[in-house]
């Protein structure tokens, strides 16, 4: 059963007050550049670190409701940000689907059990989300009631690939020994496991939107590990189906598509039904302007009808908040006027290239996002 077969519950959410980021993603006119941080809420706030001693560890701060919500809050509070997005982690799916989710310090997520085999394949649940994954949506609905329609909110997921490569490897990965060993050797297998994902992915992302998600980001982390032709047929070919299948149920949810490492292929992203690209810091957003602008222009004449504008999001390399206040607004201007140098002054949302990073000082944050509105379009 999929999320959008439950009764979508009546939440009487308040009127959403700032909607500068929606508004720019649909090429409406703005009156300064919307921005939020990825990981903005996280472990370079020393409020977050507190609620995060009290709930004991990770996973049981996510599946607190109450703290959930308030780590969510808390950079809201410091930053004058135009998103909020949901507290929680990308591998959530497959620690529902029973791999053993567990966080060493200073080694990131590990799995008890990895996925490298048919059976593992064939043993893989699947999952009602509303059940598993119940917190995550207690947790949205919270979220969005505490937010009073301060700003939006996301919701999100990692993507069939970059999950499938935690779940095979049964952790962080810098060469994908098993991941690759399998799409090179056993293809076929691996395509059933991201078949799997991928239906997940859909069914947790609606869930999420009926719960309360105004905006919802699909994270492929280590797309950018992959070589051209695997990305389209490993990655790409699995988002597209997920954006596609969320249009459907809901068309009038915005989807963010960011894949790390993956401003070569924006060109094969454009044939998406997502509303924005999310870009890391290795590919200038005049030119990712001008790649999406022929894409758009070449798909229109393929498909034979119009095809969306894509609004960009992203591209500051996170490292450059250790920089002094002056240099990180520096490349913020830098950044800005690529953005904005095809003349079009909307259609564009400021973040980092990647998520804040633990040892940034929040003042440094701060000034980031305040030279971000600080800028004339």
């Amino acid at each position: 059963m999929s999320a959008s077969d439950h009764v979508s519950p009546n939440h009487d959410f308040a009127p959403l007050k700032n909607d500068r980021l929606l508004r720019a993603l649909r090429f409406e006119s703005i009156d300064t550049t919307p921005v939020w941080m990825m990981r903005q809420a996280g472990r370079y706030l020393p409020e977050y670190k507190a609620t995060r001693a009290e709930a004991g560890d990770f996973m049981s701060l996510c599946k607190d409701t109450d703290r959930a919500t308030e780590v969510t809050l808390q950079p809201l509070r410091r930053f004058d940000l135009d998103a909020a997005i949901l507290f929680s982690d990308i591998l959530t799916i497959p620690d529902a689907m029973g791999l053993g989710l567990y966080f060493e310090t200073g080694e990131g997520p590990k799995f008890e059990r990895q996925v490298r085999t048919q059976a593992d394949v064939d043993n893989l649940p699947v999952l009602d989300v509303n059940d598993s994954l119940d917190y995550v949506m207690r947790a949205v609905t919270s979220i969005r009631h505490a937010l009073n329609g301060q700003v939006p909110l996301f919701g999100f997921s990692g993507s069939p690939w970059t999950l499938a490569t935690y779940m095979i490897e049964g952790g962080s990965s810098k060469d994908y020994r098993y991941t690759k060993g399998m799409l090179y050797s056993q293809p076929e297998l691996l395509h059933e496991l991201l078949d799997k994902l991928a239906t997940a992915v859909t069914d947790y992302l609606d869930a999420q939107i009926i719960a309360g998600a105004q905006i919802v980001q699909i994270f492929d982390s280590w797309g950018g590990a992959l070589g051209h032709r695997q990305f389209i047929e490993f990655s790409h070919f699995y988002n597209k189906r997920i954006v596609s299948e969320l249009k459907l149920r809901h068309p009038d949810i915005p989807v963010v598509l960011f894949t790390k490492g993956g401003g070569l292929w924006l060109d094969v992203q454009a044939d998406s039904e997502a509303d924005v690209l999310g870009l890391d810091w290795t590919m200038p957003l005049d030119r990712a302007r001008q790649v999406l602008t022929e894409s758009q222009r070449q798909l229109t004449k393929h498909y034979k009808k119009i095809q969306g504008s894509k609004a960009i999001q992203g591209n500051l390399d996170p490292s450059t908040l250790y920089a002094s206040p002056q240099k990180i607004r520096d490349e913020v201007k830098f950044m800005l006027d690529s953005a904005y140098a095809s003349g079009n002054k909307t259609g564009y949302i400021a973040n980092l290239g990647h998520g804040i990073t633990q040892w940034v000082n929040p003042d440094h944050a701060k000034v980031f996002i305040d030279a971000v509105h600080d800028y004339k379009i």
